[in-house]
């Protein structure tokens, strides 16, 4: 099994405070092998704001639905929001899943 990258942040707790909670925010690979286009909206038509090198991993701070492509991981409408504006497609994305694994873009 694969080791999933897990970056924590945030503060410890302090004495006589409440605890503070911890954000753990999960980063996924990138498919081996794939530079990936970021792009303002989920779907091909938005521009292009940045290409992912292959070997990445990213963070996922919401999902929505969008235009259906296909990739190495099959084909969805799923797209990833990595960023405010970027986007990138769900099947390039080693998620573990082929629906939804972080909450719906508002």
């Amino acid at each position: 099994m694969a080791m999933e990258d897990v970056e924590i942040t945030g503060a410890g707790e302090t004495a006589g405070a409440e605890p503070l909670s911890a954000e753990v925010t999960r980063t996924y690979p990138i498919a081996p092998g794939y530079s990936v286009n970021v792009r303002s909206g989920p779907g091909t038509h938005y521009r292009v704001v940045r290409t992912l090198p292959a070997g990445s991993s990213i963070p996922i701070r919401c999902q929505c639905p969008g235009e259906s492509v296909s990739g190495p991981y099959g084909t969805s409408n799923i797209w990833d929001n990595i960023a405010n504006a970027q986007f990138v497609a769900d099947v390039y994305v080693k998620t573990g899943s082929d629906g939804y694994v972080a909450p719906r873009c508002s």
